[in-house]
């Protein structure tokens, strides 16, 4: 599997209710020696044009935002492709 860098697009599994959406990859690719998790921010296509929102329009996404109030780590693992 490739690995995130900061700036790239992934989908990413969030969880039951959060679902499977693209994220904005913030934080490095962890060491070996630290834990398996990095920093995303995920994108939303419910705007709800407050500060929190960002929009960095991407060719390959909906018309939508990144949701700044809903930074989070999660496992690598959960990343699923570029």
């Amino acid at each position: 599997m490739p690995r995130a860098s900061p700036g790239e697009v992934w989908i990413v599994d969030l969880g039951l209710a959060a679902k499977v959406r693209p994220c904005l990859i913030l934080g490095d690719y962890p060491s070996d020696d630290e834990l398996a998790l990095i920093v995303i921010v995920p994108h939303t296509t419910a705007v709800r044009n407050n500060r929190w929102e960002i929009s960095l329009p991407k060719p390959f996404l909906k018309a939508g935002v990144f949701h700044l109030q809903q930074i989070q780590s999660v496992p690598i693992v959960r990343l699923q492709r570029r």
